[in-house]
């Protein structure tokens, strides 16, 4: 198992959805927007001006990250994404809505619980400009050799779903 949490890691998730409200948890209960057994929709915490409200789901058992979440709470979080989405639709007028999904520090994972980003999105509102800075675009031909790279690989594994 991959792991970034520190020992003793106090989850600010598991206690939202405990309901437990203290100094570590940023969101309230009144900012769950959605909730099943297994799943969990609310408003984060942090949101990126111009479009807002960014929600994030998240599985009510904890798992750090994608690497240890299993497959079977994938639909659950589908669900909850496409509900989410239709909202961001219906309610903000939103022309798009994008979903991300952060895993490690690298991966600019900085809660140790995996977490879903569902996020109304604008025409022309320059969103992922915004979070990386100097993203710059690989030329094809680079592209074309890493897509070439990760095929043969995935020809020759039987990896698990």
């Amino acid at each position: 198992m991959i792991s970034h949490a520190p020992p003793n890691y106090q989850c600010p998730f598991c206690f939202l959805i405990d309901g437990i409200e203290n100094e570590i948890v940023y969101t309230t209960q009144k900012e769950i927007v959605y909730k099943t057994e297994r799943v969990t929709a609310f408003v984060a915490s942090h949101q990126w001006q111009g479009n807002a409200p960014n929600i994030l789901i998240v599985p009510n058992a904890h798992f750090e990250n994608v690497y240890t979440l299993p497959a079977d709470y994938g639909t659950d979080i589908q669900k909850a994404i496409s509900k989410v989405a239709q909202a961001l639709k219906a309610v903000y007028n939103c022309d798009g809505v994008s979903t991300r999904q952060h895993n490690e520090p690298a991966g600019s994972q900085d809660v140790w619980h995996y977490h879903m980003h569902v996020t109304p999105r604008f025409k022309n509102d320059q969103f992922y400009g915004r979070l990386r800075k100097d993203k710059r675009l690989m030329p094809l031909e680079q592209r074309l050799e890493y897509a070439a790279q990760l095929k043969t690989f995935l020809s020759k594994n039987d990896l698990p779903a």
